[in-house]
């Protein structure tokens, strides 16, 4: 592709011959979240690599407002960022959660979302006010209760809180990583002091 041209083997055996494409000039972009797995070869062939961030706070107040309005919705300020804060970070969790804080402002008869109805609705949906959901509270209290916090392995929480390890992975485990409430240790995984915290424990008890 580098010299803007492909070769496609048609037929086969006796019959195979090759087909030649020329291509016009083109921007390749790709994204991963597992840039590890990629071989080297195919990363360094890419121009420039950089690395997405988690997304701020008043950045997603903002998209939370404005996907309101693509949505017809009402929303307050202070309903835009509590929807924000509970987020992890991301537009489409923000988004998924705004849809669902909807449904509930609508069957409250509402003409506003607001941070009552917000926070209401997401305690509901079990999001606490960092965003972590059930399963990531599950993960923490477990490993808390059946191993002191820790070191655990990651097949061995799976296994303990029924989730597939894949699952932990790649949904649960980044976020609590980049809160601080985890760590990876050459042993497994343990939970930090803030993490304690966060469930209001302490690492003696």
């Amino acid at each position: 592709m580098e010299d803007y041209f492909i070769d496609i083997i048609v037929g086969q055996d006796a019959t195979a011959h090759a087909v030649h494409f020329p291509l016009p000039p083109f921007t390749l972009i790709g994204a991963t979240t597992r840039a590890g797995m990629l071989s080297a070869p195919l990363r360094d062939r890419f121009g420039i690599v950089g690395h997405m961030n988690y997304y701020t706070e008043e950045e997603l107040t903002n998209i939370v407002y404005r996907s309101a309005q693509v949505l017809a919705s009402e929303i307050s300020a202070k309903g835009a960022h509590e929807i924000a804060r509970r987020s992890r970070g991301t537009p489409r969790v923000a988004n998924r959660l705004l849809k669902r804080v909807r449904d509930f402002a609508e069957v409250a008869e509402k003409d506003q979302i607001d941070d009552e109805i917000s926070r209401y609705a997401l305690d509901l949906l079990q999001v606490d006010k960092v965003g972590l959901d059930a399963t990531d509270r599950k993960m923490l209290t477990t490993m808390i209760e059946l191993y002191q916090g820790g070191p655990v392995g990651l097949t061995t929480i799976a296994a303990n809180i029924g989730e597939e390890t894949d699952t932990i992975a790649d949904m649960v485990e980044p976020y609590l990583l980049q809160l601080g409430f985890l760590k990876r240790t050459p042993r497994g995984r343990v939970v930090t002091a803030a993490g304690y915290a966060h469930l209001g424990l302490s690492p003696s008890e």
